[in-house]
């Protein structure tokens, strides 16, 4: 839990930077290769293929490709139709989409409690950011809701690898890395654009810090914090960026969220999180020990 505060809290300045200083004037394509090419540096040194099955390492490469890689691509995109706080709203389904696709990839049943309690932190980042949509939302909602979808395979996929096929974290992040790189790499020669290079230092400056600190820590303790907690705990907190994301708004360039809503719908976040592991997580656990008191066999 305190790795995915953690980099939630460093997440919530990525949206306004993007926002602000990289859509509509670098490339996206250019951006994503430059911030996964940086990350993917920061682990190259713990790079080994040696004792691990070429199937585990594609499926560490699979997983990056798609959480980053292609996620990244389509995140960059959605901010040429969206403000930074619209960008923000239209993230709220992560949750949902974060227990569902574990359920199913794990082949057990839909866990009721836990895909409530996701709907409730949607709930509470929705009613944060329920006003003020542009004419473009619908081209914008329907971008971040596949890379909504991306980036929660991404994180189920990898916590469930670390589960079936575990290797040191490091190790996979840098396997993780490469996935990802490739695919920004083929982008670049179909799609990027060599005219809309970076012009400033501040735009280059930005990229670094997004490639190393955002996405080379920033996703490895995601992903490490991942591995520590239930699916719904993290389903839960893909939501707290949207009021931290506000909160960097407000802090840097004096965007006023609507005070009300805002309490309102960060309070319903902080609840969720508390219904969940204080009534879900032990129920479902009490249920487990139930069931397997009941298959002990009498004495």
């Amino acid at each position: 839990m305190p790795l995915l505060i953690i980099t939630t809290i460093l997440w919530a300045f990525s949206f306004s930077l993007i926002g602000v200083y990289l859509a509509g004037q670098v490339d996206s394509v250019f951006s994503v290769l430059v911030r996964l090419g940086l990350a993917a540096l920061v682990f190259l040194p713990f790079l080994r293929w040696k004792g691990h099955q070429l199937t585990t390492i594609l499926l560490y490469m699979a997983v990056g490709a798609m959480q980053l890689g292609i996620m990244y691509l389509i995140s960059f995109e959605a901010y040429l139709y969206l403000s930074v706080p619209e960008f923000l709203l239209f993230t709220v389904m992560t949750p949902l989409y974060v227990t569902l696709i574990y359920d199913l990839i794990s082949g057990r049943k839909i866990r009721v409690g836990y895909a409530l309690s996701a709907l409730l932190a949607v709930a509470g980042a929705a009613i944060i950011r329920y006003d003020h949509i542009s004419e473009h939302f619908i081209i914008g909602l329907l971008l971040v809701q596949a890379a909504n979808i991306c980036f929660a395979i991404g994180q189920v996929g990898y916590k469930r690898l670390m589960e079936t096929r575990p290797m040191p974290q490091h190790t996979a992040f840098s396997w993780f890395y490469i996935g990802a790189l490739l695919c920004a790499v083929v982008a670049w020669f179909l799609w990027g654009n060599p005219q809309k290079l970076p012009t400033t230092n501040l735009q280059w400056g930005i990229l670094v810090w997004l490639g190393i600190g955002a996405s080379g820590l920033g996703y490895f303790m995601w992903n490490y914090g991942a591995t520590q907690v239930d699916a719904g705990t993290l389903g839960i907190m893909n939501n707290f960026h949207v009021p931290a994301g506000l909160l960097v708004n407000l802090a840097i360039w004096q965007q006023q969220p609507h005070w009300p809503s805002f309490i309102m719908g960060a309070a319903v976040i902080m609840s969720s999180l508390w219904v969940h592991r204080r009534w879900v997580v032990p129920r479902r656990e009490q249920t487990a020990d139930d069931r397997t008191r009941a298959a002990a066999p009498n004495e």
